[in-house]
């Protein structure tokens, strides 16, 4: 909304503080600034405010505003004083306003820095956590402003409002005055108040989530009269899938005559049904949507399944039309799914949700399923179905415009239904988002993500969303370091899904091997090698082995101290008759299920060749049907107790509160009885399986205590003379995409952290060289650094160990005479630092992925063949010891071929204090020490290139918001 023409035009109108937020309830609502234009909604809002709400806000009966009360409650300068309203369907349902102070109380401008803050909040809507919102964002802008403190008068009796300021996590003082609470709150932002901020987005945004997948009534609206239809689908597969709320067909071209269709209420509009709707499922040509979204939006439904296409696939102009989409949805206070969407599921025995396009609905289960892709929706259904997983729910966000892979997680988080979350994206709206709640969410239960999209540089058709520009071998770093399972197949996702969700996590990675084949064998062997994995000689029980063979050897293996997890392999033995047999899969199936039952909770996974009866049998081991046998073979008395069904049981799934926001990070759970055994048609896909489960078991115990962020308390941080030096060297370039530091600044301001960098002379010609040896001190090196040869020593433009003056002139002339003339090869002299191993130190800022902290060798290990290793800043002391040990090369480090190990506790601190300058600084956009000798003792930093600019906005630090794609 745009001012009034007689708005100040010294303050333009501030679009930016304009949001769309998720209230407590799950419902959204827009937050802007008040406007002139609002006269008429103040006016309309205040009436339908109860007399002891207004008794609160200004201490006194106050039936009415006067138009003196309109004027200034609409009119701001937007500096010293600022109003903004929470607005639903385009009327007010909340107001907040401060206006500057003096220290006497007094309306004044800056350079005062206290402001008066007062709320009002429609009785039918406090408890939503309207004022909540309201302060976050008013004391956002208050910032920004220059104000830093608020000061606020409240009537003892109105505890909902000194809950609201008690519970922000500010740092607040408290007296009582002339018989009300004055309360005093600094705004500057505390890790509580973030932490309190960051709670109530995790918890309304699951709760948007939850009224989309557990609503008691649904309208399809675009019902088709005939059969056949996206909309007439749907409304089979509800129907079908036995929703156990109300169902509804709604069409406008229905005949007025027609009372039901399939057995359920027919309509032409949703002011017919008479009751107010919990989700609608749109299925109209997308020119009819704006009509439907108007017709839920006036009746009040909570939230939308927009499967109509024609939208950001098509390109700009269905942009536009996506992007109106989500603002006409939000403006009453409805989120999203869709557009393009394939449909959501929910198999809980209370919902039985199937409003989507799949014919079949899947079994109910502990894996959770969100995909921004309808084909890979489909295959990843289909495979998951028939290898026997359930799921807890399914969401296919088509473009993605509202509901995102985020907001799954924040439901993920805390549904006890789920117990692995699988991803599949091809674009992160907003990816520090993404990295800080799978990090809370894998710290309870697994994530598993396969990323589309990695290598094109753009998003997929329909997804516009802020583009990073970061290699996607960085997004998998940065995913790894959050606990996410990062897989590159749909294939492995289903793969490491069924084992998650089915067995519990292994303590280690020992891994015994056993089977009938002793080649299946050294298969599995060798890929558990390759995995990283410690397996144990295969025990090969010979192709006459029977299941009770199998289950003996089984439970040996589960029962041996010395084994965290096992692989069974299995083969067709040889009958009497010498002919192969496929044997009685159904059989074996119960004899292993019957050993992973009795003994010790550990990971068990099978693999198969050419067995499929018992891949079958494996995959129904939760049916609650009696198990087939088949006519004429005899079931051993232990196969026979040992297909009882075990109900499916995953990492989350044992006795007590396992999961969600009350699960004990350091300790995975386990399951009282193991649950389903996953089995695989090849050892590779067992093994890989498997290698992820280990990896993130030890991620898991890793995360119950983590790193610390040194403070490095000694003087050799300058953080205020850093921001000084920062400050200046912006001042003189007034280029907004910043400007490179010369050799010496970059110098002086890496000093400040305690990052010494070497220095280095200018030698244009061989007198300057002499000179510049002589003050630096022999032995020296000569260097080009012309853009084209610096860093390449295999070029010949670096020259070490000159010990005197002749060595100096005689490597000076050969140089140029090599290479070329002084003022293009820009040469430079550098005391000689001690012998070591070349390495590069990196730190970036990307606007979408935050900053970045990157090492590697120098040279072709990290250049060549992208050897390097990435954390997120502020990086803790493990990850800079994770970081240094990552990478393929790090033996390097440590005495490889005998040797001498450097100094990697040096290395350590200097990757921590780059991390703290660029954190305490984002202005430092960009820094690259290279290279960084490590040698035994110590390290020198060669080389250093730092660029600065004005920082890109940190969306994840200010109020909370719905991202506008």
């Amino acid at each position: 909304m745009q001012p009034a023409p007689e708005q100040s035009p010294h303050h333009a109108y501030p679009d930016h503080w304009e949001a769309d937020v998720v209230l407590r309830d799950g419902g959204t609502a827009r937050i802007r600034p008040i406007t002139t234009d609002d006269a008429e909604r103040l006016v309309s809002f205040y009436e339908q405010v109860s007399d002891e709400s207004k008794y609160y806000r200004f201490f006194a009966p106050y039936p009415r505003l006067s138009d003196r009360d309109v004027h200034r409650f609409t009119h701001h300068d937007y500096v010293d004083r600022v109003g903004l309203a929470v607005t639903t369907g385009g009327e007010f349902i909340g107001t907040v306003r401060y206006d500057r102070i003096d220290e006497r109380g007094r309306p004044a401008s800056a350079p005062a820095d206290e402001a008066e803050v007062a709320f009002l909040v429609q009785d039918a809507h406090q408890g939503r956590g309207v004022a909540s919102a309201l302060l976050e964002h008013i004391a956002a802008v208050a910032r920004e402003r220059g104000i830093r403190r608020f000061a606020a008068e409240v009537l003892p009796a109105n505890n909902k409002m000194i809950k609201v300021f008690r519970d922000a996590g500010y740092t607040q003082r408290r007296s009582f005055e002339d018989g009300s609470v004055h309360l005093t709150l600094d705004l500057e932002p505390t890790e509580r108040s973030l932490a309190v901020q960051r709670g109530r987005e995790q918890r309304a945004e699951a709760r948007s989530v939850q009224r989309l997948l557990g609503p008691g009534s649904v309208a399809v609206i675009g019902t088709g009269r005939t059969p056949g239809g996206v909309g007439r689908t749907v409304l089979r597969n509800l129907l079908a899938a036995g929703f156990t709320g109300r169902t509804y067909a709604v069409n406008r071209a229905f005949d007025e005559g027609l009372a039901t269709l399939d057995g359920v209420p027919a309509h032409r509009s949703l002011g017919e049904i008479g009751e107010r709707i919990d989700l609608a499922v749109i299925a109209v040509p997308a020119h009819r949507v704006p009509e439907a979204v108007a017709d839920c939006g006036e009746h009040g439904v909570r939230g939308l399944v927009v499967l109509s296409a024609g939208y950001a696939e098509r390109g700009s102009e269905g942009r536009e039309l996506q992007r109106e989409l989500v603002r006409q949805a939000r403006s009453y206070g409805m989120r999203i799914i869709g557009p393009n969407a394939f449909g959501v599921i929910n198999t809980a025995e209370t919902v039985r949700l199937n409003a989507s396009l799949a014919p079949e609905p899947p079994a109910r289960g502990r894996i959770g399923l969100f995909t921004q892709s309808g084909a890979i929706g489909i295959a990843l259904l289909s495979g998951l179905h028939r290898r026997g997983a359930g799921l807890s729910s399914f969401i296919s966000a088509g473009n993605r415009a509202d509901v995102s892979g985020n907001d799954f997680l924040q439901f993920s988080f805390e549904d006890p239904d789920t117990d692995v979350a699988l991803l599949y994206l091809e674009s992160l709206g907003n990816p520090r988002k993404f990295t800080r709640l799978a990090r809370r969410t894998a710290a309870v239960k697994p994530v598993v993500v396969v990323k589309g999209a990695r290598h094109s540089g753009t998003n997929p058709p329909g997804h516009a969303v802020p583009v990073s520009r970061i290699p996607d071998a960085t997004v998998s770093a940065l995913m790894r370091q959050a606990g996410v399972i990062r897989v590159d197949t749909v294939t492995e996702m289903v793969d490491a899904g069924l084992l998650l969700a089915g067995q519990p996590l292994p303590d280690g990675p020992r891994v015994a091997i056993l089977g009938n084949s002793e080649s299946l064998g050294l298969l599995t062997y060798d890929a558990c090698l390759a995995e990283g994995l410690r397996p144990r000689p295969p025990v090969d029980l010979t192709t006459a082995a029977s299941p009770r063979d199998f289950q003996d050897a089984l439970a040996d293996a589960l029962a041996d101290s010395t084994c965290d997890a096992v692989i069974v392999t299995a083969i067709p033995w040889v009958g009497e008759n010498g002919e192969a047999e496929t044997g009685d899969g159904e059989v074996l199936a119960a004899a292993l299920r019957g050993a992973a039952a009795g003994g010790p909770a550990k990971p068990v996974a099978v693999v198969h060749v050419e067995m499929g009866g018992l891949a079958e049998a494996l995959a129904a081991a939760t049916s609650t049907a009696a198990p087939r046998t088949r006519t004429g073979l005899a079931r051993p008395p232990a196969a026979q107790a040992a297909s009882a069904p075990v109900p499916e049981a995953g990492p989350g799934a044992a006795t007590g509160p396992t999961t969600g926001a009350g699960a004990d990070p350091g300790q995975p759970p386990r399951p009282a009885r193991p649950g389903r055994i996953p089995a695989y048609p090849a050892a590779e896909r067992a093994v890989r399986a498997l290698a992820e489960a280990v990896r993130y078991a030890q991620w898991r115990r890793q995360a119950a205590t983590p790193g610390k962020v040194p403070e490095f308390l000694d003087d050799t941080i300058d953080a205020p003379g850093a921001a000084a030096l920062i400050e200046e060297q912006l001042a003189t370039a007034p280029d907004p995409r910043g400007r490179p530091l010369t050799h010496v600044e970059a110098r002086e301001l890496l000093g400040r952290y305690g990052i010494p960098v070497r220095p280095t002379l200018p030698a244009p010609d061989p007198g300057a060289a002499v000179a510049a040896a002589g003050a630096l001190g022999y032995p020296v090196a000569l260097k080009t650094t012309a853009p084209h040869l610096r860093h390449r020593a295999d070029l010949g433009g670096v020259r070490l160990d000159l010990a005197d003056e002749e060595a100096l002139r005689r490597a000076y002339g050969d140089l140029t005479e090599l290479l070329g003339k002084p003022a293009e090869l820009l040469p430079v002299v550098q005391s000689m630092a001690p012998r070591g191993v070349d390495t590069v130190v990196r730190a970036s800022i990307d606007a979408a992925a935050g900053a970045v902290l990157s090492f590697g060798l120098a040279g072709a290990p990290s250049e060549l063949l992208g050897d390097t290793a990435h954390r997120l800043v502020p990086a803790t002391d493990r990850d800079a010891a994770e970081l240094i040990r990552s990478i393929k090369a790090a033996p390097v480090l440590f005495g490889w071929r005998g040797s001498a190990p450097v100094d990697t506790a040096a290395l350590e601190e200097l990757l921590l204090r780059l991390s703290r300058l660029v954190d305490d600084h984002p202005e430092v956009v960009s820094v690259a020490l290279e290279p960084v000798v490590v040698a035994p003792q110590g390290i020198s930093v060669l080389g250093a290139s730092v660029r600065l600019a004005p920082p890109p906005p940190r969306g994840d630090l200010g109020p909370r918001r719905l991202p506008n794609y």
